[in-house]
């Protein structure tokens, strides 16, 4: 980690009451809770709070339980996210922060 980049690894409870309802027999990680740890990152990192989503593509599933790598890079004013997991690209986007 240093001031233009942070990365944290992370994963999603199997327990966690999003699944049973996202998808019913084929539970995925909801794209919302993927920028809920973007902004928590955020937040750990800069000490700002998420104020705008700019961009957000979700290319492939989490799954409950699952590792995935999250990496933030300063982009001007504007924090660039890449989401991994094994090596695959997840989601990728542009969010802006606000102290």
């Amino acid at each position: 980690m240093n001031d233009s980049r942070f990365i944290q690894r992370w994963s999603v409870d199997a327990d966690h009451p999003a699944f049973p309802g996202h998808f019913p027999g084929r539970p995925l990680v909801p794209g919302v809770l993927l920028l809920e740890r973007v902004a928590l990152a955020l937040r750990a990192w800069r000490g700002q709070r998420l104020v705008r989503v700019r961009e957000a593509k979700f290319l492939a599933p989490l799954l409950p339980a699952q590792e995935a790598e999250l990496e933030l890079v300063a982009a001007g004013a504007q924090i660039r996210f890449e989401i991994r997991s094994a090596g695959v690209l997840l989601a990728r986007g542009t969010v802006e922060g606000a102290a």
